[in-house]
């Protein structure tokens, strides 16, 4: 009996991952009878939070007149959130249109499974040229060229920001002289769009290291910033006692405020929250110069007219809110990304879309741009529709996913519900405490509503929600990942296996 029932279990097993594999083969899609092919540049930044922009007023002293123009000039996503709030899962996401849970690149470390099929491959059998800068970070892997991308520049995980050695098109490239990356991709991009071929629509695909620590601003911007005021959360400072058991807060949220993503031992060192921000908003500045750059471009040469320009963050990041810092957990700061779009051919400026968006929508907007109807694996949807102020049918909830890794073992395996309204979150494999938050009552995410019985009808059905997401898209099992190795960011068991 016993036996039989390990058979079983490995059987079901085979059929649950032969079920969830990703997507591997490329078809031809089929093309939008008269559709008109445009130009897409996406610009993706790391670790971005969504308010860290001047025309938010998150922080009075922050600019950024090209994300300024952007929003103004185009649309601004108000409610744009990522599925997987880390690096590798969503930048899959974005690249797949698919759940991390199906594509597998579940981690920073998870590597990418064989044949996986990115949207710029239907672009290229569309007519499209295509290249890619930047930050690939798909596991920590070498940074081969990958499939859809004529033209290819990155460098190995999260690289650096000061003399970087770039991939091209796989030959290796080391640059001196203070080179900074952000401005050396922004050049190459330049230098690409300016010697393509001209009778083809383009892909651009431009990936920012920045704002990814350790930071480093560009050297004219060191400073910039400097004394200036960071009003720390009203969420800083109530796991310092235990205000947090009263406001029903999980145990992890405590033990986190002491270790690599929390604020009293951030990174392992004692440094001051509001000089890590400081030194995150400078190194921002090169980003929004970067903006600028590829916008003036395009009205220069006569582009705009027909190019869509979308800017984003692979995730959120919390500065301070909760006790943390990083990003992983489904706090709104985490999830949660900054979400631009200019496209003057498209639309007049100053649209502000609030609707809930996500990464997966990357993949089927960009292949409707190019005429091309989106695979039906992609679960994501074009937001075309909201640009032109078609609600219907739209998404009502929003779901995600982040699992539990060896290198940070401070943050438990997170799945999680938001609607407009209200948020579940559900941890797995801990001892602790659930949560539902009312975010138009309590936008911080203060008080812990699960458990409250006047809650508990609406707690079950979006705990039921969330499943039936999860079995529906052959997301029950957790993928593990072989890790042999000590734990990097694990301060109390460093030499563990």
């Amino acid at each position: 009996m016993k036996r039989t029932g390990i058979i079983i279990s490995l059987l079901a097993g085979a059929i649950f991952f032969a079920g969830a594999q990703p997507q591997t083969t490329i078809s031809r899609l089929k093309a939008v009878a008269g559709a008109k092919k445009m130009n897409i540049v996406f610009i993706l930044t790391d670790d971005h939070r969504y308010d860290f922009m001047g025309f938010t007023g998150k922080l009075p002293w922050l600019k950024t007149p090209n994300m300024d123009r952007m929003a103004g000039e185009g649309a601004y996503f108000e409610n744009a959130f990522v599925t997987t709030a880390l690096c590798s899962p969503s930048r899959a996401s974005i690249l797949t249109g698919m759940y991390a849970h199906v594509h597998t690149i579940v981690d920073n470390l998870a590597g990418e499974p064989s044949g996986l099929v990115y949207f710029p491959q239907y672009l290229q059998q569309a007519g499209y040229q295509t290249s890619f800068f930047g930050k690939w970070h798909m596991g920590i892997a070498d940074p081969y060229p990958r499939p859809g991308f004529d033209h290819w520049e990155s460098f190995k995980g999260q690289g650096i920001y000061y003399n970087p050695e770039l991939n091209i098109n796989g030959k290796k490239v080391a640059y001196g002289d203070s080179a900074y990356i952000t401005d050396l991709l922004t050049e190459h991009a330049i230098d690409w769009l300016d010697k393509r071929d001209k009778g083809k629509p383009f892909f651009l695909y431009l990936s920012h290291k920045a704002v990814h620590s350790p930071l480093a601003p560009a050297k004219r911007h060191k400073g910039l910033y400097k004394n200036r005021e960071y009003r720390l959360p009203s969420t800083y400072y109530q796991t310092l006692n235990d205000d947090y058991k009263t406001l029903r807060w999980p145990e992890w949220v405590k033990q986190q405020r002491y270790s690599w993503h929390g604020v009293d031992y951030p990174y392992h060192s004692h440094q001051d929250i509001g000089e890590i921000v400081r030194t995150y908003c400078e190194t921002l500045m090169a980003v929004d110069e970067s903006v600028g750059t590829i916008m003036d471009y395009l009205k220069k040469n006569g582009l705009n007219q027909n190019t869509m320009v979308v800017y984003m963050g692979d995730n959120g990041f919390s500065w301070g809110e909760h006790g943390l810092i990083d990003k992983r957990h489904f706090y709104e700061e985490s999830v949660k990304v900054p979400f631009l779009v200019y496209a003057p051919g498209l639309l007049k400026g100053g649209k502000i879309v609030k609707q809930m968006i996500q990464n997966i929508d990357i993949a089927p907007t960009i292949l409707e741009l190019a005429g091309l109807k989106k695979p039906d694996y992609m679960p994501g949807r074009s937001f075309i529709q909201l640009l032109k102020g078609d609600t219907m049918g739209w998404r009502k909830k929003i779901f995600y996913e982040y699992y539990w890794e060896y290198d940070y073992p401070m943050t438990p395996t997170v799945f999680g519900v938001r609607t407009d309204r209200y948020k579940l979150i559900r941890y797995m494999g801990v001892w602790d405490q659930n949560e539902l938050y009312d975010l138009q009552e309590d936008p911080d995410e203060k008080m812990n509503l699960m458990g409250k019985p006047e809650y508990e009808e609406l707690a079950g059905q979006l705990t039921g929600d969330l499943f039936d997401w999860l079995e529906t898209t052959k997301g029950m099992q957790v993928p593990l990942k072989r890790t042999v190795k000590h734990p990097f960011g694990d301060w109390k068991h460093p030499a563990q296996y």
